[in-house]
């Protein structure tokens, strides 16, 4: 066990494609793999509990080391349906806005958005758990991950915060690709990054190893039209703005 890379994921929806492969295949061996909401995997690496995760792009500034050792990422080139802010009024009428506490790369860029793109002037408030009743009249919510594919429905105004990224900016978003904290070997990455891809070649694989209670959303719709994977030059170019803003 001492000799296992030790690597984290989110325990989402959005991952299931990449971890497919990976947990199908022979790296399992070598690995040992940690789930568990973004915030937390990401407090893992900052704290060396584990090796490499699947982690929210905001915490580099908070790494020791930072080593962008995949070809893969969270992320996305048009709405992503699973990163918004919810409201019952309008964005002209929001006034308090709750931070999802799972997330830390999706509050940020709310309040980067929420202050250069809406130009809003918002009291923010750190979310605890239940938070999303709270979102009611004025005060409006970030919500991450499969609750806010959920809540798609609940909500007369939903602002997608990828798009809106898009449309400030021209550039797609990343909020979260595999960042290590040590150097990891290009054998073992090259091997990663194969295992990775296998769930994307097999998505009707994939969907159907997902239990029905768990889906929330049109899955196929989520993974080829909301999600988009490859960590593209663009996807670094906006990588690197985001990074710059924080």
């Amino acid at each position: 066990m001492n000799n296992r890379w030790r690597i984290g994921a989110v325990s989402y929806l959005n991952t299931r494609p990449l971890l497919f492969g990976l947990e199908h295949s022979d790296l399992m061996d070598s690995i040992e793999l940690v789930k568990d909401y973004p915030a937390k995997i990401a407090q893992d690496l900052i704290d060396g509990k584990i090796d490499m995760g699947l982690v929210p792009v905001a915490i580099t500034p908070f790494l020791k080391e930072a080593h962008f050792v995949s070809n893969f990422c969270i992320g996305a080139e048009g709405p992503v349906a699973s990163v918004c802010i919810f409201s019952e009024v309008p964005m002209e009428q929001i006034e308090k806005v709750y931070l999802d506490y799972q997330s830390r790369t999706s509050v940020q860029l709310a309040r980067i958005l929420l202050a250069q793109y809406w130009k809003k002037d918002v009291e923010f408030i750190i979310a605890h758990e239940g938070f999303i009743d709270q979102i009611k009249g004025t005060t409006a919510g970030v919500i991450i991950g499969d609750r806010a594919l959920a809540a798609q429905a609940k909500f007369a105004h939903v602002y997608d915060l990828a798009e809106s990224w898009i449309q400030h900016t021209g550039l797609p978003f990343v909020f979260a690709t595999w960042i290590a904290n040590k150097p990891i070997s290009a054998e073992f990455m090259e091997a990663f990054d194969a295992a990775n891809a296998i769930g994307l070649q097999n998505l009707d694989q994939v969907i159907a190893s997902i239990p029905p209670g768990e889906i929330v959303y049109d899955l196929h719709t989520y993974y080829t039209k909301n999600i988009s994977y490859d960590l593209t030059p663009k996807k670094r170019e906006g990588l690197a703005l985001f990074l710059k803003s924080l």
